[in-house]
């Protein structure tokens, strides 16, 4: 059995390939068909891009929706509704205003007049298509599609019978099987005090984690500084980091961001706070 590393960028995130296979033509088979994916997944639903499937939803060019983007969509209703409403994917119609505007009374005035159209229910799905209830309420997918992309490429490694591979999206992780010597795979947990060393390691077989930290974005507006992890309610005291270990990378990646905002958020998971 061989190891094989692959490394490439997406999302704007660094990503890693860990294959263990007995062929070197499988391994690059399957790293190909990862790498063909996650481009894919970027360009129809970013955020930024003119181009992408996403804005047109946003611009309401488009309506129609592919089995695909609808089942996504209609995750993303089902973690808002078990999160209590924390866990929303419309906060990107406020998100502009943070990197847009360099005063507080104005980033407070205008997020104001937009916060009554924060919220899944001001868009529904009839059949295949989005029916938004206004103008103004916009979906970003950037906390999903990211921790989907690992979801898939989990998929591809067992498509084409892969003995074992660890994925890391930039921190969003899945381990698959096992190591050639049977044991687990071992994943660090950074110090939120000192990012240099790690917190813990923890042992993944089949499972995916992903951790949401206070310290690596944020946004400041005269010299007053925003978590990248805006909620339609203000955040009083957060930990510095949540880390989630579930089936799969979507979920982890809802809960380690919710938990960020809701602390006291009930999940089914294996939860690391720091």
């Amino acid at each position: 059995m061989q190891q094989f590393i692959y490394r490439f960028e997406s999302m704007s995130t660094p990503c890693e390939l860990l294959l263990f296979s007995r062929s070197k033509h499988q391994s690059d088979t399957v790293a190909q068909a990862i790498v063909k994916e996650s481009k894919r997944l970027e360009h129809k639903y970013n955020y930024y891009s003119s181009h992408s499937f996403l804005q047109r939803i946003n611009s309401r060019d488009a309506q129609h929706l592919d089995a695909e983007t609808k089942t996504l969509l209609q995750r993303a209703k089902q973690y808002y509704r078990a999160t209590n409403g924390i866990f929303d994917i419309t906060v990107a119609t406020v998100k502009e205003l943070y990197t847009t505007l360099a005063s507080r009374s104005e980033l407070e005035r205008q997020k104001a007049q937009l916060l009554p159209f924060v919220g899944c229910e001001h868009f529904s799905i009839k059949k295949e298509n989005i029916v938004f209830d206004n103008p103004y309420t916009k979906i970003d997918l950037g906390g999903f599609v990211k921790e989907y992309a690992v979801d898939r490429a989990v998929t591809l490694v067992k498509k084409h019978k892969m003995t074992a591979a660890l994925i890391n999206f930039g921190g969003d992780i899945y381990a698959y099987g096992t190591k050639p010597d049977g044991t687990k795979f071992k994943v660090g947990i950074k110090d939120p005090e000192n990012r240099a060393v790690h917190a813990m390691f923890l042992e993944l077989n089949n499972e995916a984690l992903t951790t949401s930290a206070s310290y690596e974005r944020h946004y400041i507006i005269e010299e007053k500084t925003y978590s990248h992890i805006i909620s339609k309610n203000e955040i009083s005291q957060t930990p510095r980091s949540v880390s989630v270990i579930s089936p799969n990378c979507v979920e982890s990646g809802v809960y380690s961001t919710a938990l960020m905002i809701n602390p006291d958020l009930r999940t089914k998971n294996r939860v690391v706070m720091l």
